[in-house]
């Protein structure tokens, strides 16, 4: 009797210990989520400006950029797979510590252009080891019936810090007379101060995990829905603000405002686009993504040829704030997959596979964008974006077709 009663509140304190050691260390994440989110939209509102006010650089320039910028994302999957044996949290901690490092070299040390894409590259390989293994932290410090919540109440810290970010830009470049170094400055900061936090956490369990990518028949409609989105996305996320940059003259101040209504109509569709894929399914969202996506590559193409400047101007604003606030569209694509997965554990390495798709298009298509634009005017970017969303349509339609085979 007397040991079993040992033995049951030993087991009860380890429990307790285990829920606190938890809670605790998710405590922590959140502050990480906080402070790195603060960061990003910090470097969000400014980077575009930096490159078009320190450098001067043509579209053609512009679109060559997101090569060096895209490539650890798409090396990011050998990247993790390396470092695997590190655990999450010392991973995400390099993430944080690389993304500061990159921050310092952009403010300080980028007196040419070379050098500012090491930096830059830096920068881009630390947020994108810390993206994905974000959520794996996430759900390791969770139960399995609170990843949902848990990972919503993290992403939450996110967007709030981030509007934070896109005030401080707005503020301290209208008030303060902000310099680019300085913003940079502030950001490289919060992103050391969030790989401080990191390392104040438990350590995760390493993963011995043998880097493999997955190719299957019945993730092909899967396989090309990623690279004609990674082609749709690149398209406007160099050039909708090379635009708004370029030809309208927007400063780093307006596209700190703009975040900020980003960040809050993302608290919005972010819920309605969640329910709508568990209620009208992946192929609908999608398909409707296609279609106002090509509305908006149709404005972003027409507004300055049958409307006035100022009004061409609005318009282009308004597409830009509807195609950001649909990123969590993305969602639906990777529902999909599960739901045709001939097994669980292809889910991950599959959507690796499918990331690596997308960058490999990501580095590809802004060269030839920048090239067309140039060429003929930024009008016929747009064009050849409104195609891709025709041919995204498409395929999103077949989707149900492919699902229950």
């Amino acid at each position: 009797m007397k040991t079993y009663v040992i033995g049951y509140f030993k087991s009860k304190i380890s429990n307790f210990k285990f829920a606190f050691e938890n809670d605790r260390d998710f405590s922590l994440f959140l502050i990480v989520g906080f402070l790195s989110g603060i960061s990003t939209g910090i470097n969000s509102s400014v980077f575009n400006n930096f490159l078009n006010d320190a450098y001067h650089l043509s579209a053609t320039e512009r679109g060559f950029v997101e090569v060096p910028r895209e490539l650890p994302g798409l090396l990011i999957v050998v990247v993790l797979a390396s470092l695997a044996y590190l655990g999450d949290v010392k991973i995400a901690t390099i993430g944080m510590v690389c993304a500061s490092i990159g921050m310092v070299g952009l403010a300080l040390l980028s007196p040419t252009f070379p050098v500012m894409i090491v930096f830059m590259m830096i920068l881009s390989m630390g947020m994108h080891m810390f993206m994905p293994i974000s959520s794996s932290i996430g759900m390791g410090l969770s139960n399995r019936e609170e990843y949902g919540v848990r990972l919503g109440k993290y992403n939450a810290f996110c967007l709030v810090a981030t509007i934070i970010g896109f005030t401080v830009v707005w503020i301290g470049f209208k008030n303060f007379n902000f310099s680019y170094t300085t913003a940079f400055i502030i950001a490289a900061v919060f992103y050391l101060l969030a790989g401080i936090v990191l390392s104040m956490m438990k350590k995760s369990v390493p993963h011995h995990t043998k880097f493999k990518m997955i190719f299957r028949k019945r993730y092909t409609l899967y396989y090309i829905l990623c690279i004609v989105n990674g082609a749709r996305k690149q398209i406007f996320l160099t050039f909708a603000p090379w635009v708004l940059i370029q030809v309208f003259h927007l400063d780093a101040p307006v596209f700190a405002v703009l975040g900020v209504i980003i960040a809050l109509i993302s608290i919005f569709t972010r819920t309605v686009i969640g329910r709508a894929i568990d209620s009208k399914g992946e192929r609908f969202i999608l398909s409707i993504e296609a279609v106002v996506l090509f509305v908006i590559c149709i404005g972003y193409a027409y507004a300055a040829d049958f409307f006035s400047a100022s009004v061409a101007l609005v318009i282009i604003v308004v597409c830009y704030i509807l195609d950001n606030s649909m990123s969590t569209v993305e969602m639906a694509r990777s529902t999909y997959l599960c739901k045709i997965a001939i097994v669980p554990t292809d889910v991950t390495q599959t959507l690796a596979t499918g990331t690596s798709l997308d960058h490999i298009v990501s580095m590809s298509i802004p060269v030839f964008g920048g090239m067309l634009w140039v060429a003929f005017g930024y009008k016929y970017v747009f064009l050849v974006a409104a195609a891709v969303a025709l041919i995204n349509l498409g395929l999103s339609l077949r989707i149900k077709v492919i699902a229950q085979k």
